[in-house]
């Protein structure tokens, strides 16, 4: 449907009344509903309040004007404001809704990070208790009118999502980008909530964002709340470690404490703050083709339980993660690998689409003085120790490799438990389907106790398989 003829439908809707709060862009949503005929039935008030000392007098002080914080205080406001008003007159005939954004768009003074937050707070029902959600997004177009013309359209499709589509959210966020391309607007956190979303997960949401192309990248903080990442990310020190987790291993802990051990050592980390992200990209979610929505959550949960932040990404190259961070912070980044990995990262196979190819790729990712930290490895064949001291590469990239050691961008993990090298998560996953208890000695106690209370992939229950 074109954003013409959605505009239209809601204001043809006599069971729908409500107010447009709109700052930053002009009133772009607004605008729609004018234009298209019949907004007397569907807007109450529209209102734009750009000063900061007149918009902190009606929805009260905040810390940054576009932020989550800010938006929610002008969807309280203003849904409160509109239910006390107009209940009496029409509110057993009509479901009241409140649109609001607050916009950084491109501008005489700003040309870099122009973002924003939209959001919906409505009654699904006449009288019905008000559901809620909210979305972040990034305006990708150079022009200033480009972006206003895309606020304006996805205000819309989010409006309209939000009516038509609450009840399928495969349909509801293949609808947000109706009428514009994920070139143009990228979504990279939603949060549901309310009696029309009844059943579902914020986190399952954020998994269909990066499945749908609506962004690359989605965060879950390790309280299982989906977070905009700038939130966590913006001018922190941070530390990746990507993997399966399928389970967590005992394995997995000893590469990541080792590598974290080494980064906070650097001089430009010592005594700050580590992000630490355990990322899960769509290959390393799929089994048989298919992702299995519960299978994710139970990872996730497991996670969540060690205290840990998930990344989702479709960044299958390491130099892409690396330039998505560099969005978010200048301090060091390190990246926590296994030796196996750090000698796939140097198969040119996986670069042939640059017009540099592997110098190219390098270049990017090790930007800013990146590290990776190289986890050693036993061969089952020889029993030699391969350590990022040791390895040998291609001979035809030696001295690019010893170049980067040079540098210290490849460092090895030196403090290591040699009782968990080789414990693969493959193995574990392998015992417990086989019913074999010894894969309690292969993953820490509490990630034991979860998958046995859960009953995860064939535990005291039936083996998780892919949906379909």
């Amino acid at each position: 449907m074109d954003t013409h003829r959605k505009a239209l439908e809601i204001n043809l809707d006599s069971a729908k009344y409500g107010v447009f709060a709109e700052i930053g862009a002009g009133q772009e949503v607004a605008r729609w509903f004018f234009r298209v005929g019949g907004a007397s039935g569907t807007i109450a008030k529209t209102i734009s309040a750009y000063d900061m000392t007149m918009s902190d007098a009606i929805y009260g002080p905040a810390s940054r004007y576009v932020s989550r914080e800010r938006l929610e205080k002008m969807l309280d406001h203003e849904f409160t404001l509109t239910r006390e008003r107009l209940s009496e007159k029409c509110g057993a005939e009509k479901g009241f809704f409140v649109f609001a954004d607050t916009v950084a768009a491109r501008s005489f003074s700003r040309v870099e990070d122009t973002h924003g937050w939209m959001g919906v707070r409505f009654q699904h029902l006449p009288g019905a208790e008000p559901s809620q959600l909210i979305i972040h997004i990034r305006l990708l177009d150079k022009e200033a009118v480009a972006q206003q013309e895309a606020i304006g359209i996805l205000g819309v499709n989010l409006l309209y999502a939000a009516f038509r589509h609450n009840l399928t959210m495969d349909a509801f966020l293949a609808s947000l980008l109706d009428n514009l391309t994920p070139e143009r607007v990228e979504v990279d956190m939603i949060a549901v909530s309310g009696p029309a979303f009844a059943g579902q997960d914020n986190r399952l949401l954020s998994l269909m964002l990066v499945q749908k192309g609506l962004t690359h990248a989605a965060l879950i903080s390790s309280q299982g709340e989906v977070v905009q990442p700038s939130e966590i990310l913006y001018k922190k020190p941070i530390l990746v470690m990507r993997g399966s987790f399928r389970p967590p291993t005992r394995t997995m802990m000893d590469l990541l404490n080792g590598a974290l051990s080494e980064f906070v050592q650097e001089p430009e980390v010592a005594g700050e703050e580590v992000v630490v992200l355990l990322e899960m990209t769509l290959k390393n979610l799929m089994e048989g083709g298919e992702i299995n929505p519960s299978d994710f959550l139970a990872r996730a949960d497991m996670l969540g339980s060690m205290g840990k932040t998930v990344l989702i990404s479709n960044y299958d190259l390491y130099y892409r993660l690396a330039e998505y961070l560099f969005g978010f912070t200048r301090r060091p980044i390190a990246l926590a690998m296994g030796v196996p990995t750090l000698r796939e990262v140097f198969n040119e196979k996986y670069y042939k689409g640059l017009a540099g190819g592997i110098l190219e790729s390098f270049g990017r990712m090790f930007e800013n003085q990146l590290r990776v930290y190289a986890y050693p490895y036993r061969d089952p064949m020889t029993g030699a120790l391969i350590t990022a001291e040791n390895l040998r590469v291609a001979p035809e990239l030696a001295h690019l490799y010893a170049y980067l050691r040079g540098r210290r961008l490849i460092e090895p993990i030196r403090g290591f438990d040699e009782s968990c090298l080789g414990l693969m998560a493959t193995d574990a996953l392998a015992m417990i389907r086989e019913g074999n208890p010894a894969w309690r000695d292969l993953v820490p106690p509490g990630v034991a106790r979860l998958i046995e209370e859960r009953g995860l992939w064939g535990v005291a229950g039936e083996i998780a398989k892919p949906a379909g």
